[in-house]
């Protein structure tokens, strides 16, 4: 596996992950908080076979922080035409999880002839507010730096319960960088937080609304073949929205259920998440 330095959208550079260099593209984008690591479980299966890939989101792991702090899905998903550009990949599957699965769809709706598949790993244009609140309470609630790796390995394993021991170390690692101090801190820019804090509740439930409404119209004109990826005990994704995802809106959409996880299905349950993704990109369903 190798780092790249690219170009993204705004004068970003945008740190990307290879585990190859030929075939159709296969590009993995995080969700919030995390970083291109928390796919390190997962990519190796699919190296053989794709072009295999992930990207730190802008404002995550090593890729820039943006001093004006345009973190929304639609301006995010412009440093994924950058990086695809430069690497001169004319066709892509795209999987997102989460923040990543946002971005994956606005990249999407610009993007059809591009597109050789689309994976939206517990996401939906409409989300579950009992998961938002969760979110919400675990960001506000989380420090922002910790005095050793192992404090903060103890929130993770709060964070993701069902999480193995052993990933939740690496991660720790990937997310956080030592301070001269000798503490580590988050590499999440902080901008992530103030930039919603400062959007009243009004505000921000206007920009959600019609956020989903454009996805939902986008969702119905999707070309490509389409998995929906749900964790069984997802707070985010409903089994009743995830259901009207493929029922009603994809042309082409497939829903697929990964039980003993919940949200972040990856990393809850990092060998269901290879069966059914395999299942859809590999044909060994």
């Amino acid at each position: 596996m190798n780092a790249l330095k690219l170009l993204g959208a705004d004068g970003m550079t945008m740190n990307v992950l290879s585990w190859s260099d030929t075939g159709i593209g296969l590009l993995f984008l995080h969700g919030f908080g995390n970083d291109a690591h928390v796919w390190d479980e997962i990519a190796p299966t699919f190296a053989p076979y794709y072009r295999t890939l992930a990207m730190d989101l802008r404002g995550h792991g090593d890729s820039s922080h943006d001093p004006e702090r345009r973190y929304f899905p639609e301006r995010m998903s412009l440093d994924v035409d950058a990086v695809l550009d430069q690497l001169k990949i004319e066709r892509v599957v795209v999987v997102g999880h989460s923040l990543g699965g946002r971005v994956s769809l606005h990249f999407a709706k610009r993007n059809h002839a591009r597109l050789a598949g689309l994976v939206l790993v517990d996401i939906a244009p409409d989300v579950d507010p009992r998961g938002v609140t969760r979110i919400q309470l675990d960001v506000s609630q989380a420090p922002q730096d910790f005095a050793s790796i192992q404090e903060y390995e103890a929130v993770l394993a709060r964070q993701y319960p069902e999480a193995k021991t052993a990933t939740l170390a690496k991660l720790a690692h990937h997310w956080s960088r030592e301070t001269p101090e000798g503490r580590f801190k988050l590499k999440l820019d902080k901008g992530f937080i103030t930039v919603r804090a400062e959007t009243s509740a009004e505000r921000a439930e206007e920009l959600a609304k019609k956020e989903a409404d454009e996805l939902w119209t986008a969702l119905r004109a999707m070309p490509c073949p389409t998995l929906v990826i749900r964790g069984a005990a997802s707070d985010i994704l409903s089994a009743d929205t995830a259901d009207k995802m493929v029922d009603e809106a994809l042309p082409k959409g497939r829903l697929e259920v990964v039980a003993r996880a919940g949200h972040s299905v990856m990393i809850d349950n990092p060998e269901g998440f290879i069966k059914v993704l395999s299942g859809f990109v590999l044909g060994d369903a």
